[in-house]
């Protein structure tokens, strides 16, 4: 294994030569992938019905393509669904990753294509590894075993050909056979659909393995890893798999979780990576482990464009190509890849911190912020937020939602807050004004909506204990996957169900 471990570690190095080309080439890189795209995809039905043969430049793609939404794409993805093909992207589609991002009633299925699996997704993989050899070059990583947090998949009930699912589930079942002899847990045991009892058995399987690297979304790898010490009567997890060095996560920021996680690896050797991936497509990677950003990945068969923010809800939003983005500026996130999403808008907002490289943070999606007093809350603010609040009280906060309070006769608005404290704090009035305060220095607009009063009132905080957002997600049948809470919502649809199940 040392041997093994060794000859990966100097295979894993040289990708940075690839990854330094598009750093150094980001517009060239991006070039030839919109025109790659429209190549291969030009025989299609999507791609004959917007005259793909006749889009020579980026002008022209925007002139023939106009933007899309899930919704504008559904038709086209249920008839992909039934068995058509041929219709978005010209290689058969098997795969369907089914997506319900923040709990979501109706489940979004995105289309998989063989190019999404190993040109997108796969070589994100290498690239982490790449990242983590270079910054780390006496790993020892490949000397044990890999454990993913994994979803469940399923036979398509409309084509019996095909199936949908959890990403992690269909990237886990489409791995070469020598990658899943370095993984955990089994086959048997990653599918199982039962959350609850899935990591009962994923613990039981692994304690007694060598695992040296984990990934997962952080919520829930902290339900595993207290499994995990429950099975192995250990007090950290150090005490567990004392080789494991990188935890790989995304989704959610593992902020809130620290105290738990300087309590489960007290030693703080782990090395934490986060990415930026969905359904869609994989994004951004965190190229060492003490900075916060993402290095945007420009090869990886995905078109990126950019939606200024001021364009968001204009009739004909205007969108830039990476050749003309700014750091500090908030952008929607517009996608064409090579699973056949075009011009489509991911939901998400982005900030670059750097245009050379291309490296950004996460700002908020377009379907959370509050903005109704015109405050213009981003998750982003929010987040931080919580987390100068938590330090300032001594508190440790892991999971949050949070709505607007309409004008009521003469009363002004405000916020509502269910926060999820690890330990509800003695004082919450305190915390209310350490978060209060924390909003009014990180956002300028929240700062004047809140002068005196006029407009909006000091937040509303509804403190509810430890567990009770996993309890809700259980009640809704969204436990595991890529369930998230929905974090910022501009109106009080999914607010008030939380609110009415945690007052009940």
């Amino acid at each position: 294994m040392p041997l093994l471990n060794s000859i990966i570690v100097y295979i894993m190095k040289n990708r940075q030569k690839r990854i330094h080309k598009f750093i150094d080439e980001p517009l060239k890189t991006q070039e030839r992938t919109l025109e790659h795209l429209i190549q291969k995809a030009s025989a299609t039905e999507f791609g004959i019905k917007y005259g793909f043969n006749k889009i020579k430049s980026y002008d022209d793609f925007k002139k023939n393509v106009p933007l899309q939404s899930y919704e504008d794409f559904f038709p086209w993805i249920e008839r992909n669904l039934k068995g058509e093909q041929n219709l978005l992207w010209p290689t058969k589609i098997n795969w369907f990753a089914k997506s319900s991002g923040t709990t979501n009633d109706k489940s979004k299925y995105i289309p998989v294509s063989k190019e999404a699996l190993f040109n997108c997704h796969y070589r994100a993989g290498k690239d982490i590894l790449s990242f983590h050899c270079k910054e780390f070059p006496n790993t020892k990583i490949f000397t044990g075993r890999s454990l993913t947090l994994g979803g469940s998949h399923e036979i398509n009930p409309l084509d019996k050909d095909s199936y949908i699912g959890d990403l992690s589930a269909i990237l886990i079942d489409n791995l070469p056979y020598w990658v899943r002899r370095m993984r955990s847990p089994s086959r048997a045991v990653t599918f199982s659909g039962k959350w609850e009892e899935k990591i009962d058995k994923m613990a039981e399987e692994t304690i007694h393995q060598n695992i040296t690297s984990i990934s997962g979304v952080p919520s829930w790898t902290m339900v595993f890893f207290k499994k995990v010490l429950e099975k192995a009567g250990k007090k950290n997890i150090e005490e567990v798999w004392p080789n494991l060095e990188m935890y790989m996560h995304g989704g959610i920021k593992l902020q809130p979780f620290h105290e738990q996680m300087n309590a489960f690896f007290p030693s703080k050797k782990l090395k934490c990576i986060e990415i930026y991936n969905a359904s869609e497509g994989f994004f951004g990677i965190q190229p060492q482990n003490s900075i916060n950003d993402f290095l945007l990945m420009l090869d990886y068969g995905i078109f990126y464009e950019f939606m200024p923010y001021e364009e968001f809800n204009q009739k004909e939003p205007k969108t830039i190509t990476i050749a003309d983005v700014e750091k500090g500026k908030t952008y929607a996130v517009v996608i064409s890849t090579n699973a056949g999403l075009w011009r489509y808008q991911l939901g998400d907002t982005i900030k670059f911190t750097s245009t050379q490289p291309h490296r950004f943070v996460i700002d908020g999606r377009t379907k959370q912020f509050i903005n109704v007093f015109g405050e213009e809350l981003m998750v982003s603010n929010a987040d931080k937020a919580i987390e100068i609040a938590a330090e300032k009280c001594n508190v440790n906060v892991t999971e949050y939602s949070a709505a607007p309070v309409f004008f009521k006769e003469n009363k002004s608005g405000a916020h509502e807050w269910i926060i999820e404290f690890e330990n509800v704090p003695a004082d919450l009035t305190k915390f209310n004004y350490c978060l209060d305060n924390a909003l009014k220095s990180l956002n300028s607009d929240y700062e004047t909506k809140r002068y005196q009063d006029m407009i909006l009132r000091a937040p509303q905080i509804i403190a509810v204990k430890k567990g009770t957002f996993y309890e809700w997600l259980k009640s809704k049948n969204k436990l595991g996957g890529q369930n998230k809470i929905p974090r910022l919502n501009n109106d009080r649809i999914w607010f008030e169900e939380i609110k009415a199940f945690v007052e009940k």
